[in-house]
């Protein structure tokens, strides 16, 4: 059972680092649609785009991994927990709005790339509103894993 809280915390503390970037890169994409024609600016929030962007797949990777073993680890280690039964109705709604999420975070990504290689962004208006979608999943995510109401 020690090993299943250990997974489970891991699993949490990469799924945070991922959700920094989430919410972050978009913020990213409003300050490069109001920069305007300045170079310097542009070619620093291109980088930091371009890291955060990468830095947030590896997270989601190493939450993904883990996630997976709490998801099956009851195969592999005597006495873990399992997820894999009736009632669990609340882990497939979690996981379709995990994979909304993860569309959100590639299409910020590819207008990062886009503005990259020179493609105008949405107005910063639109930006913000973009910027604002994660919350929502995040707090329907943050509910069916808490309350596990089917």
């Amino acid at each position: 059972m020690t090993a299943y809280f250990w997974i489970k915390t891991a699993h949490v503390v990469f799924v945070m680092a991922w959700m920094g970037g989430v919410f972050y890169l978009p913020r990213i994409l409003v300050n490069l649609a109001e920069a305007g024609d300045e170079p310097a600016v542009r070619a620093r929030l291109v980088l930091m785009g371009r890291r955060l962007y990468r830095f947030g797949h590896m997270m989601f990777g190493f939450a993904f991994a883990m996630g997976l073993v709490l998801w099956l680890g009851y195969r592999v280690f005597p006495d873990f927990p399992t997820m894999v039964a009736p009632g669990t109705g609340w882990l497939h709604a979690k996981l379709a709005l995990v994979a909304v999420m993860l569309a959100y975070y590639i299409v910020s990504g590819r207008w990062l790339k886009g503005v990259d290689a020179g493609r105008a962004l949405p107005s910063s208006k639109a930006l913000r509103w973009f910027n604002e979608l994660p919350v929502f999943l995040l707090v329907a995510v943050v509910y069916l894993v808490l309350a596990k109401p089917f």
